[in-house]
């Protein structure tokens, strides 16, 4: 026998995700509900906030581990297109760029824990590694952050000579190096040890010292400044 769905059509009009947020303001809404409205519409036995909620259930209901999901991933739940899952991934994407929008123009370091909340909204949920500068003038304040390069899931490479160009260009006074592991191992590779002692004698002859190197998760992170590593 098949199995009929109750369509969000047939609920009280309160009770719509569309018509609820008109009626009684977005905050009101389940993250379930919010999502619904991106799905759109459902399956023959599910609607789209049931839908929703399955998704949600997949990730135990994190929305930090929803934002990893990629196009592909969410194709994978029954009665999710690409378009749908375009939408998805669009609205984490804005929100993820919302909070980086939100920083204040002049930030000045003050411990490596001010460095990884700037880097959060740069490397929050990013699947692969890559290698980012902290741009600093003399008191300490933020210049610019500046993406070097790209790796794969386990690694990425670091050029000595455009780092330091591009300290050299911004007039940077110091420099802190972050880096990121997607597997989050806060452990410091022998490569990550032996990158940061050869930038940081570099900085040393050019009188632009590395002041840290980060290695960040989306959880934590590792100081080799605060750990006595320099």
């Amino acid at each position: 026998m098949e199995q009929n769905k109750t369509s969000i059509k047939q609920w009280a009009e309160e009770d719509r995700p569309r018509e609820k947020l008109l009626l009684k303001g977005k905050s009101v809404l389940s993250e379930a509900e919010l999502i619904g409205i991106l799905i759109g519409s459902g399956t023959r036995t599910l609607t789209a906030v049931d839908l929703a909620k399955q998704i949600l259930h997949s990730v135990d209901n994190n929305l930090n581990l929803l934002a990893k999901l990629s196009v592909n991933d969410l194709k994978k739940f029954k009665g999710i297109g690409e378009a749908k899952a375009i939408n998805i991934v669009s609205a984490l994407e804005l929100g993820r760029r919302r909070k980086e929008s939100d920083q204040p123009k002049i930030i000045k370091i003050t411990s490596s824990k001010s460095a990884y909340e700037i880097m959060r909204p740069y490397l929050q949920d990013v699947p692969h590694e890559e290698f980012w500068v902290l741009l600093l003038n003399k008191a300490n304040q933020l210049l610019k952050p500046v993406a070097i390069s790209q790796g794969g899931v386990s690694g990425t490479v670091a050029d000595p000579k455009i780092i330091f160009k591009t300290a050299l260009e911004t007039l940077a006074s110091g420099i802190i190096l972050v880096h990121n592991h997607p597997s989050g191992n806060l452990k410091p590779s022998q490569t990550d040890l032996n990158l940061t002692k050869k930038l940081k004698e570099a900085g040393r002859i050019l009188e632009i010292p590395v002041l840290d190197h980060l290695i960040y998760t989306d959880s934590s992170y590792f100081s080799m400044a605060d750990e006595g590593v320099f």
